[in-house]
Order: structure tokens, then C-alpha cells, then sequence
């Protein structure tokens, strides 16, 4: 790409299409290397004994081994959502971040750091002057608990899989931590039998100077003995993970059911699995009993069967970490993520393995009805000699809680609501339905009682010509509208009887609700893509520097106060509340060779190089190339692409990659539909055709057609 200006309002976007014969030799004309957000810091160095790392090369079930660099980065890590990483300066010492998923489809959770693997007492990482690179066999267990939906979930006969992991959320094993259906619409609790068996590590590294560094991470000290691992099965079967968290809550409260519950604090996973520390007084068949949840008008009864699973032992666990044995039980690490995890679901709002709370006291509009909530990152990890708590800052879109009215006008972009006087136009009501639709709303016109409905359509008719069967007192059915019945039932005048209504519950039991008596539900995650100017939002709302996003996570941590946690107290849990510090090591950078007759060495500062008066290593003559500008007349003159032109070969030759001679096809073109014809009559008319120069007036649609004909091409 180049970027092209020919006067203070003309910025050219230049796309490059090099063809299949030019292979590897993509190049950046200005020599920089793109350096992108991370999150492993390094300042001072400090002196560690230079015997440091080399003790033996024994088999190490938690192989750790990084590399980092002052300049520029790049990762090779075995984990699953591994980024490059560079450096930033923070205080005396250094911090390693943790644990980055930026996005899944459509809208994941934004989690801002990078997962970085484990950290350990006798842990090893190798630093660069000038590039990092990591890598980790990270212990994450085959399955952990999380709030990610089940895999696998029953319901027909033909469903099939016992033990569904779980998907959304980032975590490296999936983060729903409960199990899918047996085929029958029934749940299984997790059976943890299979135990991961890491690979040998093959050795530590001796290079570079040492280096202290902080990781993200928090020592858990873990009780000895064994945990009880109980299957709760809660009918009716269909409730979502918070209404068994509080079905599970209200029944260990209840006075009724202390005999089975007293000084026992059991931990559940909001689905299948709970853990106590002690066994509850129950034999070993299952236990029925019966909570009931005050409902919207009357009360809702659940019957809860608990029955006993097995006795997680921690023995085995203590074996792993302590290196006398090589198997890693899954049983154990997921109990402790469960146990860690029980008090912030029941706090916040989980969203894969993270947490999130409502904005209170700030705002961080994303526009189109979208805010940005920020949250914290949790996952239990095992580690050399240790089991780990990660904890990372994290943010995702979620849905502004307010008037349905206020949440159109933002996504039609409408300024203020009162100059929306006409009904909608089937764009606008399209583009509205598109975005509400499969959202929950609550209903503002019946008192204190919010009853809340899921959107499944939104009507073309306005409220005053939208109509529906009323049966009356006497059971005869007469077509009423919405905006009389709301007149005559609840003594409302709608304000905008011109706008449509919405659809709510089954659509074919024709519901209907004008949209100023309704408000959208707090607390909703936008699961929709977000736009480019929505995602810039979000990077620019979630950016921090190194010390910032220390100093954030410390917070994050001191306000969790876990240790005063009562579960964690039961269990005889305890966190450590400073970070994990380990040692690394800082490696020499590497040198660029340059071309020409000077043939001169560079080294990258700060992960860029200047190519300024210097020539590539290795350049091509370009003899034969063509431009496309997509951009209109009026926007880019021929007389302006002419100057392009000689500017572009001026560039290339000091670079040591000539553009010879005047392209052989310089054509105007207008529209998407004419990139691959295009391609395909240069290919055909112009043999030994080697760059093509696509010239566009911004980030059109064309933009994305880039690599399809590119492709084809070859």
C-alpha cells in the first residue's frame, strides 16, 4: 500500500497487487516493521547469577521459555490465541500480561492482553534487543468451567455427545465448562477422567543477559485433602445459567434444607457441576428438593436432584505441580476454577471467562445503541511447583440501557426524536429490525411490573394502522389497533403513533408493543459485528500503557479481595495478591543487511528501521505493470495520476526495486462489480504482466476485493 497526496485534500489509498511469480518480494517501501499491541514489558535490567537457567535437561511437564525484545516482536507460542508482543517502560521491574482475545465471530469479548503461558519460580524466558519471541507449552486443562454456552446440548433424540466442553469466551479449552446432552435432552455431569500429559521440555536456554520480570498472575495456595464433586440436575431444564445460580443459591439459604447445607458453602457451576469441601449428609442415591423463586405475578418452583459424582482428590494435583508425576488431573484444576469463579458470576455479568459490571458513573458511547463495559479476564492455570490465578482486564460492546424510542433514533442516526414526524421509510425499518431483533425489552406502561419480552419482528404498519383480533367480554373478536387499545385499555395517548411496533414472543401469537413503552434490557453483550468506526472506538476506549494496565490490574485484584472471599474461606483457598515475578533473558539483536553499493548493516530501534537513502538487499526490476483508479475524475485528474506516477518510480528506484518505463494500462474503472473483469483482461491481454496499482478514494467496498481475483489470477 501507499499512501499518496497530492495537495492538503487529496489522500490516495494505493493498493499493490504483486502477482504469483513475484512471490515473497512484498515489500515496505518505508522500511517499517509493524509492531503491534502488547502486552510483555521490560525496563531495567537487573543481575541475576549467569549460571541462572542451566541447571540440567530433565523432562519439565511446564515447559516455559520466552524470548523478548526492546524493539520489535513476534510470537511462536503452542497457545491457542497467541499475539506478537513488544515493549513498553514501567518501574523498576517489569510486567508480563496475559491472556488476549480480541474478538471471536461477530463481537467477542475485547480482552486487551496477550496469553502469555505460565509463569514459574524457576521459570525461563529469553529477551531480545530486537525481537520477541515466546514460546510456551501452557497447562490448560482439556475442559475448564466457564459461562460459555454447552456444546452438545440435548433436547431431541438425535443430539448427541456426553460431554459437550463449551465454546465462547477465549479460553484456550473452551470456557463453558458444562457438558452437552446424552441424546435424550438430558445433562451429564462433567466426568473428569482424562488427565493431560504434557510434553518434556527440551531445555532452558543460556544466551542473553538476564532479566527480572512480573507476570499477571497470582499464586493460589490450594488445601490438601479431597473435594466433593456433586451432579444437580434442575427441572424445568431450560433456565439460563444465572436463574440456576440463584435456584442453587436460595435452596444452600434456605432454612428448610440446613440439615443437608449447614456451615457448607457449596460452589456451582451454573449448569451440572457443584463442589462442596465436606460430603453433604445424603446417601448415595439422589436427593429431590423443591425451591421456589418469587416471579413476575406469581411464583416459579423448581425441583433441584442432587446426587452424589465423586471425591476429587488434590493429592494428585500437588504430585503433578511438584513434578513427581507428568499427569495434570483435569477433575482437580476445573474444581478450583469453579470454586474462583463462583462469587464474580453470581457479582457480575460473565461473558465467556470474563466478568463485567454495569458503567456506572462513566460512559463510553460505541454508537448505534452500544457502549463499551469493562471487565476483568479470570482463569485457573497450573504452573511449576504452583497453581496460578490469571486475572487481565478485559472489555466488550454491550447494549446502552434505555428507551426503545432513543435506541432507533441512534441507530438511524435521527438527532433528536421530536423531528421524527413521519412514519419510518422500509429502509429505516429495516435497518431497525435488523438491530433489535432477538433483543429483550421491558414493558414500562404496567407499574412496578416489568415484564420483559424478546423482539421477533417490528411491524411495517405504524401503531395507529396496526391491527390484531380483540375478543371481547362478550367472546366476540373485533380487528382493534395497537394505538386505540393502549387509548382505551391503559389510557395512554402514544406520542408516536406513526412509528411501527414491536413483534414480541412467538410470532404467531401476534403481540404487539409501541416502542415508547418500551426500554431495552441492561445489560445485554452486542454479539453483532461492530462497525469500522465502532471497532476504532473500542481500540482507542481500551487502549493502556504498560503502567497503566499494571496498575489496573493490581486494582482489579485488590478489590476482588479474595481472600476474604467466604466460598475461598470455606474451601481453605488462598491468593496471593502480588503479581508472580520471574526471571528472563535479553538476547542480541539481530542486524538488517541493506543493499547497494554501500551494502551497509542497520539495527532496528524501537522495531523500525529507516530505509531513507538506502537500498534493498535483494530488489526487481518491474517492466512490465498497470494502474486502475477507481477513483472518480473529479476526485483524482489525470494530470494528478501522472504525478503519481513519476513519483511512484522515483520511490522504487532509490529503493533498489526500479518501476521502469510507462505502465501499459492506465484506465478510469467505476464500481466493485469491474475488479475481477479487470484482473482477468490484464492477465489475458498483457503477458509477463508484474504489478498491477489500484488507486481507490478511500475504504470503499472495493477495499475488500482485494484478495479474491489476486487469487484466481494465479
Amino acid at each position: 500500500w501507499f499512501g499518496f497526496h497530492q495537495s492538503d485534500f487529496l489522500c490516495l489509498n494505493v493498493w499493490l497487487c504483486l502477482l504469483s511469480f513475484l512471490g515473497p518480494k512484498m515489500i515496505n517501501l518505508y522500511g517499517t516493521v509493524y509492531n503491534p499491541p502488547t502486552h510483555l514489558f521490560t525496563t531495567a535490567l537487573q543481575d541475576v547469577p549467569q549460571n541462572f537457567g542451566t541447571n540440567g535437561q530433565l523432562p519439565d511437564p511446564f515447559y516455559l521459555a520466552a524470548s523478548l525484545s526492546q524493539n520489535s516482536a513476534q510470537s511462536d507460542s503452542l497457545d491457542t490465541d497467541s499475539t506478537a508482543a513488544s515493549l513498553s517502560n514501567i518501574n523498576q521491574s517489569n510486567l508480563l500480561n496475559n491472556h488476549s482475545k480480541v474478538g471471536s465471530k461477530g463481537n467477542s469479548a475485547l480482552q486487551l492482553s496477550n496469553v502469555f503461558s505460565i509463569p514459574t519460580s524457576a521459570g525461563d524466558f529469553s529477551v531480545t534487543e530486537s525481537a520477541i519471541v515466546h514460546r510456551s507449552n501452557e497447562i490448560t486443562p482439556p475442559m475448564c468451567s466457564g459461562d460459555g454456552p454447552s456444546l452438545g446440548s440435548g433436547g431431541s433424540a438425535g443430539s448427541s455427545g456426553t460431554t459437550g466442553g463449551g465454546s465462547s469466551g477465549g479460553a484456550p479449552c473452551g470456557s463453558g465448562g458444562s457438558t452437552g446432552g446424552n441424546g435424550l435432552g438430558q445433562h451429564q455431569p462433567i466426568q473428569h477422567t482424562v488427565q493431560f500429559e504434557p510434553p518434556p521440555r527440551p531445555g532452558r536456554g543460556t544466551e542473553g543477559r538476564p532479566i527480572a520480570l512480573r507476570a499477571n498472575h497470582f499464586e493460589i495456595r490450594m488445601p490438601k485433602g479431597f473435594l466433593h464433586h456433586y451432579d444437580v440436575a434442575i427441572s424445568p431444564d431450560k433456565c439460563p445459567r444465572r436463574v440456576n445460580r440463584e435456584i442453587i443459591e436460595t435452596m444452600v439459604n434456605s432454612m428448610h434444607y440446613q440439615k443437608y447445607f449447614y456451615n457448607q458453602k457449596p460452589v456451582f457451576d451454573g449448569r451440572r457441576n457443584m463442589y462442596t469441601r465436606q460430603p453433604l449428609p445424603i446417601s448415595n442415591e439422589k436427593v429431590e428438593l423443591e425451591v421456589t423463586l418469587p416471579g413476575e405475578g406469581k411464583d416459579r418452583v423448581f425441583k433441584v436432584a442432587i446426587k452424589h459424582v465423586s471425591e476429587v482428590s488434590l493429592f494428585s494435583l500437588e504430585e503433578a505441580l511438584e513434578g513427581r508425576t507428568q499427569r495434570i488431573p483435569n477433575d482437580a484444576v476445573v474444581s478450583l476454577d469453579v470454586i474462583m469463579r463462583h462469587l464474580p458470576s453470581m457479582s457480575y455479568t460473565p461473558v465467556g471467562r470474563s466478568f463485567f459490571q454495569n458503567p456506572d458513573g462513566y460512559e463510553n458511547p460505541l454508537g448505534g445503541g452500544r457502549e463499551v463495559w469493562f471487565g476483568f479476564h479470570q482463569s485457573v492455570r497450573p504452573s511449576q511447583w504452583r497453581m496460578m490465578l490469571n486475572i487481565d482486564v478485559s472489555a466488550t460492546a454491550f447494549y446502552k440501557a434505555q428507551s426503545v424510542i432513543d435506541f432507533m433514533c441512534e441507530v438511524l442516526e435521527i438527532p433528536d426524536k421530536n423531528e421524527q414526524r413521519r412514519p419510518l421509510a422500509d429502509s429505516q425499518r429495516v435497518k431497525f429490525t435488523k438491530e433489535i431483533k432477538g433483543l429483550k425489552v421491558e414493558i414500562t406502561h404496567c407499574g412496578s411490573m416489568r415484564r420483559k419480552y424478546r423482539v421477533c419482528n417490528v411491524t411495517r404498519r405504524p401503531a395507529q394502522m396496526q391491527s390484531f383480533p380483540l375478543q371481547l367480554e362478550t367472546g366476540a373478536t373485533v380487528e382493534c389497533t395497537v394505538a386505540k387499545y393502549f387509548q382505551e385499555r391503559y389510557k395512554i395517548s402514544l406520542n408516536y403513533p406513526h412509528l411501527p411496533c414491536l413483534q414480541v414472543g412467538q410470532e404467531q401469537k401476534h403481540t404487539y408493543l409501541p416502542l415508547e413503552v418500551c426500554n431495552m434490557v441492561a445489560g445485554q453483550r452486542c454479539i453483532k459485528k461492530l462497525t469500522d468506526m465502532q471497532t476504532s472506538t473500542m481500540i482507542k476506549a481500551t487502549a493502556r500503557s504498560a503502567p497503566d494496565r499494571e496498575k489496573e490490574i493490581n486494582n482489579l485484584v485488590k478489590r476482588a479481595n479474595f481472600n476474604a472471599d467466604p466460598h475461598l474461606q470455606m474451601f481453605g483457598i488462598n491468593v496471593n495478591p502480588r503479581m508472580a515475578e520471574i526471571q528472563g533473558r535479553v538476547i542480541p539483536a539481530p542486524k538488517i543487511q541493506y543493499g547497494g553499493r554501500t551494502k551497509a548493516q542497520a539495527s532496528p530501534q524501537q522495531g523500525v528501521w529507516d530505509m531513507r537513502g538506502k537500498q534493498f538487499f535483494s530488489g526487481i526490476e518491474v517492466k512490465v505493470w498497470a494502474i486502475a483508479c477507481f477513483a472518480p475524475k473529479r476526485i483524482v485528474r489525470e494530470d494528478s495520476l501522472q504525478q503519481f506516477i513519476v513519483q511512484l518510480q522515483k520511490i522504487s528506484n532509490d529503493a533498489g526495486m526500479p518501476i521502469v518505463g510507462q505502465p501499459c494500462f492506465c484506465k478510469y474503472a467505476t464500481g466493485q462489480d469491474q475488479v475481477e473483469p479487470m484482473f482477468r483482461f490484464l492477465k489475458n491481454k498483457y503477458a509477463g504482466l508484474q504489478l498491477i496499482v489500484v488507486v481507490l478514494p478511500g475504504k470503499t467496498p472495493v477495499y475488500g476485493k482485494r484478495y479474491l481475483p489476486i487469487q484466481n489470477l494465479r
